[in-house]
């Protein structure tokens, strides 16, 4: 079980077992801070371990996997801050001192343990009363951590500043290339015209263009056919392929895939 908290932005988690594994895209930028338990993140490659008291950063629109579990008996308690392109926009108006020279790198792409600042430290240990969901803050203070949070960053490496005040608009992307990459993802309509640099009613009116299915069935389709292969040519098993291409459990992948092919998975799993 798990039970999140929204305030303006800024997220309590608590996980109250270790069924906690995800896949995360997240929009915006932000700071995710262990308060107890542990994190455990996979981008690609090794292994980000985040336990109690560290800080990651994690950069726009990057795609994550997060584990996050029990450690030395204490369950997954963290502080989520998201830095939203609106209020990134608003404090580049105010933080004059942080604008860089135009020549000055971005960070390069990736999730970024941060070091522990005092900075760091003072701000999560600020907000830890909120944990207790009947201290509720009021939106204001809570605009004033996402403050303190984006001081801390900058603070860290002059290299944040080009990185988060980048107010680039997004180059559309190639939709079905991004598709066939990430068929095995839950997303939203809103999410896959987000994350190809389109307006829902764009994004629809190209994948019209390019498939005669919904983009919803072309998903389950898509993941069927791996599901097939990975059955058919790799020897797989049921339990080992649902959750791979993208269904939440065997019995949903089992409809499916007879729907599609009129037979049960059973007659081609090993």
């Amino acid at each position: 079980m798990k039970v999140i908290f929204n305030y303006n932005n800024v997220f309590f988690s608590f996980f109250y077992d270790d069924n906690s594994l995800c896949v995360h895209r997240s929009r915006e930028f932000a700071m995710n801070y262990v308060y107890s338990g542990e994190m455990i993140l996979d981008n690609g490659g090794e292994p980000i371990h985040v336990g109690k008291g560290e800080c990651v950063f994690i950069p726009r629109d990057h795609h994550i996997t997060m584990r996050k579990q029990s450690c030395n008996g204490e369950r997954y308690c963290g502080i989520f801050l998201s830095f939203t392109r609106n209020f990134l926009r608003e404090m580049y108006g105010r933080f004059e001192q942080y604008r860089v020279p135009a020549d000055t790198p971005k960070l390069d792409a990736g999730v970024i343990k941060l070091p522990k600042t005092a900075e760091i430290a003072s701000l999560f240990a600020s907000m830890t009363p909120y944990f207790d969901p009947e201290v509720k803050p009021q939106d204001d203070f809570m605009q004033l951590k996402l403050q303190e949070g984006l001081l801390a960053l900058l603070h860290i490496d002059r290299r944040f500043a080009p990185t988060l005040f980048d107010f680039n608009e997004p180059w559309k992307i190639d939709i079905m290339e991004f598709m066939n990459q990430n068929y095995m993802y839950e997303f939203t309509l809103e999410d896959l015209a987000h994350y190809t640099g389109r307006s829902l009613a764009t994004f629809k009116r190209d994948f019209k263009k390019l498939s005669d299915l919904t983009p919803e069935k072309w998903l389950i389709r898509k993941r069927l056919e791996v599901a097939y292969a990975l059955m058919k040519e790799g020897g797989k098993k049921i339990v080992d392929v649902y959750a791979e291409v993208g269904f939440k459990n065997p019995s949903h992948f089992s409809t499916a895939f007879k729907r599609q092919y009129g037979i049960p998975p059973t007659a081609v799993s090993a």
